[in-house]
């Protein structure tokens, strides 16, 4: 009986020895501590994106070739309100649309 109570008493001993060790039952690993300082470290300005020059002699042409076809579009339109529908009217618009957006983003940036 003494035997069990002393074995009893050990055990009971050796468990609150390790609760008091380890508190929290399992440790936090090192990586998990450094993230937690660096989370709260000032942060570093974000880069700004470097500007693109447009090329001016490639914008001249495509400027030019915008105001070439927008001018033949009201000569176009004319034959379309007469009835005969010019096989390039469309290619042409898409065209003027192409180079304008283009156009647009280049000179935006």
């Amino acid at each position: 009986m003494r035997k069990a109570i002393f074995l009893l008493f050990i055990t009971v001993f050796c468990y609150v020895a390790d609760v008091a060790i380890h508190p929290q039952g399992r440790p936090i690993p090192p990586g998990v501590r450094e993230a937690d300082k660096q989370s709260n470290a000032p942060l570093e300005p974000p880069a700004l994106p470097k500007r693109r020059v447009a090329n001016p002699a490639q914008l001249k042409s495509e400027a030019s070739e915008l105001a070439e076809l927008s001018a033949a579009i009201p000569a176009e339109i004319e034959k379309v309100n007469l009835g005969q529908i010019p096989k390039d009217l469309s290619d042409h618009l898409k065209r003027i649309e192409k180079l304008a957006k283009h156009l647009r983003s280049e000179i935006m940036r």
